[in-house]
């Protein structure tokens, strides 16, 4: 593999990474914009989506599910680490530090309902955009975020909005938080769909397991 294509593979899987734990923390407040509620992480989680595709691109199907898994464990040694952190007594000679556990503690099921709906979509979102590049090889490379995205944006909100927020927050909040996930992850979809002809397409004889598409 070329170092070019390996220095691609590292910033666009640590970007990936990046944006879940941002999205993740952000999630805890809920913001309300035009109209809509929204969680303030669905500002920046809509572009893993896109940016798993460009993995995908680059590195293969094997390697695209390795990073969701990785992802995954990230966030939850993340919620871990605040929940350690947040139950340690504090040094109160540099002042009062509870504000740190009441904003982050729960983080938790933020965490739970984020890796549930985040393995589930973005799964799906691999193996549709696989069987694109299977029927269309190397044309239409829109096609593959787009109909990968189209799928797997639904199933991620309606598992994330359902588990982190039912039962939480008013019924009317939880279906307008999923409706604006719809919105802005859709919106971003579009914004973000150029990116996919930026990266170079992983060749045939490397591609993971043994699964082929076509070189650009």
């Amino acid at each position: 593999m070329k170092q070019k294509t390996l220095s691609v593979i590292v910033i666009v899987a640590t970007a990936y990474v990046a944006a879940q734990i941002l999205a993740d923390i952000a999630s805890l407040r809920i913001l309300f914009i035009a109209g809509f509620s929204i969680d303030a992480g669905t500002l920046v989680y809509p572009l893993t989506f896109t940016l798993r595709d460009l993995v995908h691109k680059t590195a293969g199907i094997i390697t695209s599910r390795v990073l969701i898994i990785t992802a995954a464990v990230i966030n939850l040694f993340m919620a871990a680490l605040f929940w350690v952190v947040s139950v340690l007594p504090a040094d109160q000679a540099v002042g009062s530090q509870l504000q740190f556990g009441a904003v982050l503690s729960p983080v938790w099921r933020i965490v739970f309902a984020s890796i549930i709906a985040e393995v589930v979509a973005e799964f799906t979102d691999g193996e549709v955009y696989q069987r694109w590049v299977d029927r269309a090889g190397d044309r239409w490379q829109w096609g593959r975020v787009l109909s990968s995205n189209a799928i797997a944006i639904p199933v991620d909100s309606l598992l994330f909005t359902t588990i982190a927020f039912g039962g939480v927050l008013p019924i009317a909040v939880v279906i307008s938080i999923f409706w604006s996930n719809i919105i802005v992850k859709g919106a971003t979809t579009i914004f973000s769909i150029p990116l996919i002809y930026l990266v170079p397409e992983l060749p045939k004889h490397e591609l993971d397991g043994g699964q082929q598409t076509s070189d650009n």
